[in-house]
């Protein structure tokens, strides 16, 4: 139990850090100007639930890193349509502003899949696999879970925060700048890694 515990902490400690700064830091903030809080609490979770399981698994026993080149490739095409989408902008009536605030399924998917593929040969999966590779499994895989979801919960915070200071255009407008930030970043990481 001393070994889960110790391994829990470290692991938290390391991924809250690295996570301070990352582009999936920068993402939950966008996201929190774009949907519910805990929409993307619950997308981010499940995300860094199943990527750091996979980043223990392959630190624990496979020992071979995925093909982080192509994933990075996917990844920029899923951005730069999440930028067109987020300038394209919507204009919702009252009843679907109604239907809006249950549809939670769709937010919870766009985050959890928008986080899913920018963690893949992330430098927190990465932490993870390496963690993993010298710590107790079970708890470098909550460790690194609750670290990652609370480094990006503090920014969800703070995208709630200007959410309500700032106009609603300009939310727009730097929201979608950031997600093609995001794509030419994966892009360029994607080409990177296959040259």
């Amino acid at each position: 139990m001393a070994d889960l515990w110790a391994a829990f902490l470290v692991s938290f400690g390391v991924i809250f850090v690295a996570e301070l700064g990352d582009k999936s830091q920068l993402m939950a903030l966008t996201f929190a100007t774009r949907f519910k809080a805990w929409h993307v609490i619950a997308g981010i979770t499940i995300a860094t639930t199943v990527v750091h399981l996979a980043s223990v698994a392959i630190g624990f026993g496979l020992g071979e890193a995925l093909p982080t080149g192509w994933i990075n490739l996917v990844a920029a095409v899923a951005f730069f349509g999440f930028a067109a989408w987020t300038w394209r902008g919507d204009t919702l009536t009252d009843d679907e502003k109604s239907k809006a605030e249950r549809a939670t399924r769709a937010a919870i998917i766009a985050v959890g899949t928008a986080f899913f593929l920018a963690e893949l040969g992330d430098k927190t999966m990465l932490a993870t696999i390496t963690l993993a590779a010298d710590h107790d499994w079970a708890g470098v895989w909550i460790g690194s879970t609750v670290g990652m979801v609370a480094a990006d919960a503090l920014a969800i915070v703070v995208g709630r925060y200007l959410g309500q200071r700032l106009p609603a255009r300009l939310i727009q407008i730097g929201a979608a700048t950031l997600f093609v930030l995001f794509g030419v970043w994966l892009l360029i990481e994607g080409i990177a890694e296959l040259t």
